[in-house]
């Protein structure tokens, strides 16, 4: 069950990170093209959706993530 939370969050992180990619470069918004804009109700359940994943994987990283477990236990192993 974790990993498919995980495995969504972290979809939902890299859309988001993408979105505000081509906002940067080219104030192009994913919302804006394919929703009606940042006031439309699906607009603002997908950045609610998108604001959580990045809080749950803040939450819930260093229990997931392999490479920190590995670093973790070099450091505690010194």
């Amino acid at each position: 069950m974790m990993n498919k939370i995980h495995f969504v969050t972290f979809l939902l992180i890299i859309v988001g990170g993408l979105n505000w990619l081509l906002v940067g470069l080219f104030g192009w918004d994913l919302g804006m093209k394919f929703f009606g804009g940042q006031d439309t109700t699906i607009s603002k359940v997908i950045y609610i959706l998108v604001g959580l994943s990045a809080v749950y994987e803040v939450a819930t990283h260093k229990q997931i993530c392999k490479l920190c477990s590995a670093m973790m236990g070099k450091k505690s192993g010194m």
